[in-house]
């Protein structure tokens, strides 16, 4: 069983979607400690990975203000190598969270098979309560336990959102050339999403 693989796009691929990587991974890598799990391979049961829209920044580092916000928080921002986004990686992604709904659009324009799975993160974060989490399958943190969980809860989102377009509001702004304040607020909004994800995703 493949693990649930969550896909975040942004456009350079070097400070949004990037930081909702690794920060998606350390928010099931605390779930798993909290569940006595210490041992199990995060990557085994949630694969985050990214890709940017633009692919002008293929190859280089996380921006070192996104690093910083990674590393703050308890992530790791090393051996991340930005990439442009290709349908391949679309098509392996059982979630697809985009910065904002141009991306999103574009998203849904390479896969248009990819709808029902592609969310702008804001408005996923903001649709997430509205799932029971008693509703949702799977016994435990095995592979096959959490990708079960994971389809059903990307199937109950799509269907709380009722084919509505996203806010304005569920965009995450561009930090790139901006200060530490706005990459921590950037942070902070992605953590928003991230952290019920992985609690959702990750019995304990």
């Amino acid at each position: 069983m493949p693990p649930f693989t969550v896909l975040h796009v942004c456009m350079g691929n070097i400070c949004r979607s990037p930081m909702a990587e690794r920060l998606l991974a350390l928010a099931v890598r605390q779930r798993l400690a909290r569940a006595g799990a210490e041992a199990a391979d995060p990557q085994a049961l949630v694969l985050s990975h990214s890709a940017g829209t633009g692919g002008w920044h293929d190859g280089e580092e996380m921006n070192p203000p996104a690093a910083r916000q990674v590393r703050a928080r308890g992530g790791d921002p090393t051996g991340f190598a930005a990439r442009k986004l290709l349908s391949e990686h679309i098509d392996a992604a059982d979630l697809v969270l985009t910065a904002t709904a141009d991306q999103q659009d574009y998203v849904v324009a390479l896969r248009g098979d990819a709808d029902r799975r592609t969310f702008v993160l804001g408005e996923f974060g903001r649709l997430l309560p509205m799932v029971d989490p008693a509703a949702l399958p799977g016994d435990g943190n095995t592979p096959d336990a959490v990708y079960a969980r994971g389809v059903a809860l990307v199937g109950a989102v799509d269907a709380a959102r009722r084919g509505a377009a996203p806010l304005a509001a569920d965009d995450l702004d561009d930090p790139w050339g901006r200060g530490d304040q706005t990459f921590s607020r950037v942070a902070d909004e992605i953590e928003e999403t991230v952290v019920p994800l992985a609690r959702l995703l990750i019995a304990v």
